[in-house]
């Protein structure tokens, strides 16, 4: 299946909480279809590491969770993953003549499996049977979502992570076109509409036509403990031996390589900072088609300094932020930015561009550095100023880590999205919709 991958990697305001809903009664123990085209080990974008975190905690508050996706990168076609977590993955046989095609056979197949265990589910008694809602992630589970609810008659709501008219800076082709439909479709089909930021909630207000009192804001999270272990000193060093000098300070960037995440504007930053700081190095890690970065690299004449490492295993990936001086995200389109989060996880000092959520993420000279989007000035700036004077550095970083345990939590998210299953199934439990069930 790498051609649809590969398609995706070409191609691809204020904050505030979601409201905690109080119900006359206590929240219902909710059976939750999670409709996902991608879910460990398949990996694309930010949707997989989304529900990585997403799934398992809300498993903890006692909803059962069932996601269904695609098989393309392997796993187990029905696993256990945790008490209350259930993922089920399905296979596409036929290729599809593009990655739209794709998608359809897809759906197709992640409908079929949803509607047998919702069937199933229905021959329970019906005042023993579990409440059960729909949660499609991003129009790429549009069509087995919205069949799903109106063949059971059950509540949808949707998470959105992006937006094909931000991706893009607007809609220019027919490809596009098409997508923010689809986007458009799913938004009308839920009945609340979850985003990652203020940002994103402005954007689907805007480019989606979503009404502002039907979208709630619930931030992404990140586990902290995935960055506890410990890493002995000479295993360390002999680890950083593999991208840079012992007297070189490790730039480290991670995301995919398509022009929205922003490595070209590090690259053209770092004639910049090695003006300033001699002695750094940048590690560019993360999948996709890269020519065209490392031909930039070797046409400014720094191609010596900047390391390409490609896709990086998950321990791996772990180990460069440990190593790292640090962690550099020049997004110029961010919903969210889960990569920042991961580095403050890590407790290494972030700069990052001001698109999108990344402001919400990184409290500028209290948690990190921001910059100015699209701007290899501003953004050596902020390099530099890290570089420079590591102890106010690490103090900013020390914050960012709080900041991971308290809001970017995601038990305390976890929390905030089922305080929304419990507002939805209320009002549905009231609705016409429920009564026609």
């Amino acid at each position: 299946m790498d051609f649809f991958l590969a398609f995706v990697l070409q191609s691809r305001g204020n904050t505030a909480e979601a409201p905690v809903h109080r119900s006359n009664e206590e929240i219902p123990d909710v059976r939750v279809v999670m409709l996902s085209w991608e879910y460990p080990p398949m990996r694309v974008g930010g949707i997989a590491a989304a529900l990585e975190g997403l799934a398992p905690a809300l498993a903890r508050t006692g909803v059962e969770v069932h996601v269904v996706t695609s098989q393309a990168s392997g796993g187990e076609a029905d696993e256990q993953q945790a008490p209350n977590l259930w993922v089920h993955r399905v296979p596409v046989e036929q290729s599809g003549d593009d990655f739209i095609h794709w998608v359809h056979l897809l759906n197709a197949q992640m409908e079929r499996r949803a509607d047998a265990l919702i069937a199933t589910w229905m021959k329970e008694p019906k005042k023993k049977r579990q409440p059960v809602l729909l949660h499609v992630h991003d129009w790429l589970g549009l069509f087995a979502g919205r069949a799903l609810k109106h063949k059971y008659h059950l509540p949808l709501l949707s998470t959105i992570h992006a937006t094909e008219f931000g991706r893009n800076n607007g809609i220019h082709t027919e490809i596009q076109r098409y997508i923010n439909g689809c986007e458009g479709d799913l938004q009308a089909e839920s009945w609340r509409v979850i985003v990652c930021s203020g940002f994103m909630k402005g954007e689907v207000e805007y480019a989606l036509g979503t009404p502002s009192d039907k979208i709630d804001i619930i931030y992404n999270g990140v586990d902290t403990e995935r960055f506890e272990s410990h890493f002995d000193p000479k295993e360390r060093a002999t680890f950083r031996a593999r991208f840079a000098a012992p007297n070189e300070k490790i730039i480290f960037f991670i995301g995919r390589m398509v022009r929205e995440k922003g490595a070209q504007v590090l690259i053209d930053a770092l004639p910049r900072v090695r003006y300033q700081y001699h002695d750094a190095k940048v590690v560019i890690a993360g999948g996709g088609q890269r020519d065209h970065l490392e031909q930039q690299a070797l046409y400014s004449g720094i191609a010596r300094h900047v390391y390409f490492a490609g896709r990086v295993s998950d321990e791996d990936r772990d180990r460069l932020y440990k190593v790292a001086d640090v962690a550099v995200y020049p997004s110029l389109y961010e919903p969210f930015g889960i990569v920042a989060l991961e580095a403050m996880a890590a407790r290494v000092p972030v700069v990052v561009s001001d698109a999108g959520g990344l402001k919400e993420v990184v409290e500028p000279d209290l948690s990190g550095t921001v910059t100015w989007l699209g701007n290899p000035d501003s953004l050596a700036w902020g390099i530099v100023r890290v570089l420079k004077d590591p102890a106010r550095a690490q103090q900013m970083a020390e914050r960012a880590y709080e900041r991971c345990q308290t809001i970017f939590n995601w038990d305390v998210l976890a929390r905030q999205t089922q305080s929304v299953y419990s507002r939805v199934w209320d009002e549905y439990k009231a609705s016409d919709w429920a009564k026609a069930a």
